[in-house]
C-alpha cells in the first residue's frame, strides 16, 4: 500500500478523531494534512509503519498540541491531549464508526445550505483539495475557498456539533447526507462542465462516499444509494463519443459496461430490498432493469413503468413523471407518452431534459418541425458543450 492508498483509507478517520479531540474543524483538517505530508516525505514502500492509521493520528495530534500550546483556548485540555498523543492506539469498533459518521453528519448539518454541504463533504470527508472541488463545480478556486471558509465560520458561530447522535436524529439527517452524495454523483454523471460531460473524478468520489456510508450505517437507503451509483456508473465508458457528446442509452456498447460494478450494485440492491425499498431503492431498481438487459430492445419497459408508478404514488415529482413518460413510450408508443408530458410543462418549462424528451418523442412520431422547435427550446436551456453538440446533431439528422 502506498501513501496515496493510505490517504484514501485513513483521511476520514484521522480528521474525525482530531475533530473529536480538538473540536476545531480547521485545526483538524490542517493537522491531518500536515501528518500526511510528513508521511509522504518519510515513508517508503519498504519502510511503512505497522499501523499507518495509528502513526498518522499520533503525529497529527502532536502537531495539533504544538499549535494549541500557543493559544489560551485549549490550555485546560493540554494534559488530556498530550496523554492521547503518547498513546498510538487507534480507537476501533463502534467508537471510530461513530466519530466518522459524526464528521459526515456535521458536514451535512441542516443549518448549512446544500452548496456548503457538498463542498464541505468533499473537502473534509473525502479530502479533495479546494482546487479539485472548484473544478468539479465550475467556480474559481478563490470562490470555492471563500465558500468553504464561510461554511466553517457558520459551524463555529452556530456551534454545530460533530458528535455521535441518537437514532432519531440520525434517521432525520441521513437523508441529507444521501442527497449530498447523490448530488456529487449526478454532477459527475452529467456534468455542467465545458470540459467534459462525464466527470469520472466526481463519480469516483461519490462511489467512495456511498461505500463509506454503507459501512458506517448500513441502512436500506444507503445500500440503495450505492447500488444506484454503481449500476448507473457501470455505463461510464460508453456514454460519450470521441467529440465528448453524449451517446443515447440505445446506442451504447453494452459489452463495454463494467460488469464488476453491475454485480456489486445488484448485491447492494438485494440488501436494500431485504429491508424495504425507499425512493433511492426504487431508482436503483430501475437502473437494475437497464443493467440486466442484453440489448436495448430487450429492456423490461413494463416493469420500469410499474416502478415509476410506485415512485409517483409515494410522492415522486415532475421529473419522475418525465422519466415514466420516456419508459411508457416503449410500452404504449410515443403518442401516449407525449400526452402525459403536457401537464408537466408548467413545472418543467426551464428543464433541459423535458424539452429534449419531447423532441425525441416528436421525432419518433414523424413530426419533424415540432421536433425542431423542441430541440431549439432545449438548446435555450443552457446545456453543457457536450449536450449542445448532441442536440445539434439530432437537429441535423431530422
Amino acid at each position: 500500500m502506498d501513501v496515496t492508498e493510505v490517504f484514501r483509507a485513513n483521511w476520514t478517520r484521522v480528521v474525525a478523531v482530531l475533530m473529536r479531540d480538538f473540536g476545531d474543524l480547521d485545526l483538524a483538517e490542517e493537522c491531518a494534512q500536515d501528518a500526511f505530508v510528513e508521511a509522504a516525505q518519510r515513508w517508503t514502500p519498504e519502510d511503512m509503519p505497522d499501523s499507518p492509521a495509528a502513526w498518522l493520528i499520533t503525529t497529527a495530534r502532536r502537531k495539533g498540541i504544538d499549535r494549541v500550546r500557543r493559544t489560551a483556548t485549549y490550555k485546560s485540555k493540554l494534559d488530556e491531549l498530550e496523554a492521547r498523543a503518547k498513546n498510538p492506539r487507534v480507537r476501533s469498533g463502534g467508537d471510530l464508526v461513530d466519530e466518522q459518521l459524526a464528521l459526515l453528519l456535521g458536514c451535512c448539518h441542516p443549518a448549512l445550505n446544500q452548496e456548503a454541504q457538498v463542498a464541505l463533504t468533499l473537502r473534509i470527508v473525502a479530502g479533495l483539495t479546494t482546487e479539485q472541488i472548484a473544478a468539479g463545480f465550475l467556480v474559481e478556486s478563490a470562490t470555492m475557498g471563500k465558500r468553504l471558509s464561510r461554511a466553517k465560520e457558520k459551524i463555529r458561530k452556530a456551534n454545530i456539533p460533530f458528535r455521535p447522535v441518537d437514532r432519531d436524529v440520525l434517521e432525520e439527517r441521513l437523508r441529507s447526507v444521501q442527497q449530498v452524495i447523490y448530488l456529487i454523483f449526478t454532477e459527475g454523471h452529467a456534468s455542467r462542465s465545458d470540459e467534459a460531460f462525464v466527470r469520472g473524478d466526481l463519480c469516483d468520489e461519490a462511489t467512495w462516499l456511498a461505500t463509506l456510508l454503507t459501512r458506517l450505517v448500513g441502512d436500506a437507503e444507503s445500500h440503495a444509494l450505492l447500488a444506484l451509483i454503481l449500476l448507473t456508473d457501470a455505463r461510464r465508458a460508453t456514454r460519450v463519443n470521441a467529440d465528448g457528446s453524449p451517446i443515447l442509452l440505445e446506442n451504447q456498447d453494452r459489452s463495454s459496461w463494467d460488469q464488476a460494478k453491475i454485480s456489486t450494485g445488484l448485491e447492494h440492491l438485494e440488501i436494500a430490498e431485504s429491508q424495504g425499498l425507499g425512493p433511492l431503492g426504487l431508482q436503483a431498481k430501475v437502473a437494475s432493469f437497464h443493467a440486466a438487459a442484453p440489448t436495448f430492445e430487450a429492456t423490461d419497459w413494463p416493469s420500469i413503468v410499474t416502478v415509476y408508478d410506485e415512485m409517483i404514488a409515494a410522492g415522486g415529482g415532475a421529473v419522475i413523471a418525465l422519466n415514466r413518460a420516456a419508459a411508457l413510450s416503449y410500452v404504449e408508443g410515443p403518442a401516449v407518452a407525449l400526452a402525459t408530458l403536457d401537464p408537466l410543462v408548467t413545472e418543467l418549462d426551464e428543464y433541459l431534459y423535458f424539452h429534449s424528451a419531447r423532441a425525441e418523442l416528436l421525432r419518433r412520431m414523424g413530426f419533424a418541425d415540432d421536433a425542431r422547435a423542441a430541440y431549439g427550446r432545449a438548446l435555450a436551456c443552457q446545456p453543457s458543450v457536450g449536450e449542445q453538440q448532441f442536440l445539434r446533431s439530432q437537429l441535423a439528422n431530422l
